[in-house]
């Protein structure tokens, strides 16, 4: 499939296949998992919006945190994972929001992402846009962006895995070398 045929055939809406784990870092560099559900729209003009809802368990049941992002996508060409492959770059350059969803994840909020924000509440979205968000790492100014992957298969999309040291894709030398457990369509 040519770049423009995989654009076509990811038009529309994905979800997560089922509850996915990413590993993550604590501040002192400790490995911590991150449990998630995805729902991702991609639309004509490499436009996305991407929901992640954060869970306490790896069995998705107890929600931590919703995350909304919306932006733009751009192809770097092929990757050597998978005939098919491309690279790409989603870039969160039109939104970022996070909704906490319990009180403790609210309660964290306050003490470590209080400066510049609303209190924050149970169910209240904030948008973090272009702001510094100590909790991702966001620093103002600068839109969140990350060097993956996507590929098709089996009417399956796949990202890429996150490397298991907790590295992000922030950079080209981070971008993925495994795939992540696929969505569908949804």
């Amino acid at each position: 499939m040519n770049l423009e045929q995989l654009k076509t055939a990811l038009l529309g809406n994905w979800v997560s296949l089922t509850p996915e784990v990413r590993p993550s870092k604590n501040p002192d560099g400790t490995i911590k998992p991150f449990y998630l559900k995805r729902h991702f729209a991609y639309f004509a003009e490499d436009r996305f919006e991407l929901t992640v809802i954060n869970y306490a368990d790896p069995f998705g049941k107890i929600p931590l945190a919703k995350i909304d992002i919306a932006g733009h996508m751009f192809w770097r060409g092929d990757h050597a994972i998978a005939a098919g492959a491309q690279k790409v770059d989603f870039l969160a350059d039109e939104a970022y929001a996070v909704t906490p969803q319990v009180q403790g994840f609210a309660d964290l909020l306050n003490k470590v992402a209080a400066n510049g924000y609303a209190k924050w509440e149970v169910g209240q979205t904030q948008s973090i846009f272009g702001k510094s968000f100590l909790p991702f790492g966001l620093v103002e100014g600068r839109n969140f962006m990350e060097c993956d992957l996507v590929y098709l298969a089996h009417d399956m999309m796949f990202w890429g895995a996150r490397n298991v040291d907790g590295r992000g894709f922030d950079q080209e030398e981070n971008r993925p070398t495994n795939l992540q457990i696929p969505m569908i369509r949804g």
